[in-house]
């Protein structure tokens, strides 16, 4: 039932036939904007509903006032193994709730608390109660705001839990000193399988301090630090504490996004020869090389009729076969493709190179209404991307000048209070000194 927008009403409506049913076994009421009074709602259903093992209520604006009844039915419910409470608004206020809860609980395996406000005080609070707790096996307080002594409360937690295997920590703020909290951590843990410490502010020193952790350890299985500022040294520390630790078991290393250099690389062979199926992420040996400049197909056209000292009306009525003064899509595909040809043949470097999908951005250009043929009239040439094209990448007299050739063979008058008045003149006028522009007039 996720996402349909059920709100408060809805979920009560709901609530009382959920209450008596025998039948569902989980239940995702995620993105439903349930609220206060929606979230009450689930909470006195369950009170009567022992079926029910995985809840999900995830993205529903419960606030702080919905966590207390909550977290009683977590401790009072005797069935509910998965409850999932992401993104709920819950902050400081509400720790101590789920503090209890998590201290209490007998049958929750796996507990999602992430996105949330929780802080420094929040941690302080739920710390203690991770290190009694007995069951859980799996937390994620990702995309919190923990920091400080609550990051240093809950790696204190994790040191002496003995059942947790998983918890999730990413993108909150431990920092080098929850980097030495985890460092004991580690080192006191004997049961953990799975640490994610992703975008946790920690440096090149706080990997390090981890790594002494790591040396010992002989439990974890993974270990994630993507995306935190400890550049290529810190990568190399946790990779030398491997090696330092025969007894390691880790299976993988996730150093996203962060560049790494080849002093790193050599120590990832001794650790690969060690841990011959270690699997490892990281963000490259270099720098991504940047992109080369694309060069618009409209300027490559102006280049060619330059280079070859063509005039634009004359470089057209090269297609044009039948003197229409238009041109089909396939005249204009054929007349490039022998352009080309001709130049490979003289074996010069420059010239019409255009790919299929350039080729398609001319026709586009160039065949504005759609109606398959090109007219070659002056008013569409110099309405053209053609002279845009010019215009922005030459000078302004270069841009005149190719107006002058498209004027002089063919029937219009362009005289200079049409020219004046044009939106070429405005164009000009725009991305040029004004006195420029009549200069070359």
């Amino acid at each position: 039932m996720k996402h349909h927008g059920l709100g408060s009403d809805g979920m009560k409506a709901m609530a009382s036939s959920l209450a008596s049913n025998t039948h569902i076994l989980t239940l995702d009421l995620s993105d439903n904007w349930l609220g206060l009074e929606g979230g009450l709602a689930v909470a006195e259903m369950l009170k009567e509903n022992c079926f029910i093992t995985s809840l999900n209520l995830s993205d529903n604006r419960l606030g702080n006032d919905c966590a207390t009844a909550l977290c009683k039915i977590i401790q009072q419910n005797t069935t509910l193994t998965h409850v999932t409470l992401s993104g709920n608004e819950f902050d400081d206020k509400a720790a101590t709730a789920f503090a209890e809860a998590i201290l209490n609980t007998t049958t929750i395996q796996h507990l999602d608390l992430s996105h949330n406000d929780f802080g420094e005080m929040a941690g302080m609070v739920l710390g203690p109660a991770i290190s009694d707790n007995t069951c859980i096996k799996e937390l994620d307080l990702s995309w919190n705001c923990f920091r400080r002594k609550g990051a240093v409360a809950i790696a204190q937690g994790i040191k002496s839990n003995v059942y947790m295997k998983k918890i999730n920590l990413s993108w909150n703020g431990f920092g080098l000193e929850g980097a030495l909290a985890l460092q004991d951590a580690l080192k006191g843990n004997s049961v953990l399988e799975e640490l994610d410490i992703i975008n946790n502010r920690i440096t090149a020193e706080g990997a390090v301090l981890i790594g002494k952790g790591l040396s010992v350890n002989e439990t974890l299985k993974v270990l994630k630090m993507g995306r935190n500022p400890m550049q290529s040294a810190g990568c190399y520390g946790i990779c030398a504490a491997i090696l330092r630790n025969p007894n390691c078991v880790i299976k993988e290393l996730d150093f996203s996004d962060i560049l790494v250099n080849n002093d790193f690389n050599d120590v990832l062979k001794q650790v690969y020869e060690q841990i011959p199926d270690l699997k490892v992420k990281h963000g490259g040996s270099e720098l991504p090389p940047k992109p080369k400049a694309q060069i618009h197909p409209m300027v490559k056209l102006a280049n060619y009729i330059e280079k070859h000292n063509l005039r634009l009306i004359d470089f057209f009525n090269k297609f044009d076969k039948d003197g229409s003064m238009s041109v089909t899509h396939e005249e204009f595909v054929e007349g490039l493709e022998c352009a080309r040809m001709a130049i490979l043949k003289h074996a010069q470097e420059t010239g019409i190179k255009f790919t299929e999908e350039e080729i398609q951005m001319l026709l586009d250009e160039l065949d504005r209404d759609g109606d398959g043929e090109i007219s070659i009239s002056a008013d569409r040439l110099l309405s053209s991307q053609i002279c845009k094209s010019v215009l922005t990448d030459y000078c302004p007299h270069r841009f005149i000048l190719m107006c002058l050739q498209i004027t002089a063979l063919t029937d219009l008058y362009f005289s200079a209070d049409r020219f004046l008045s044009s939106q070429i003149y405005t164009s000009v006028l725009t991305d040029y000194c004004p006195h420029r522009f009549i200069l070359q007039c």
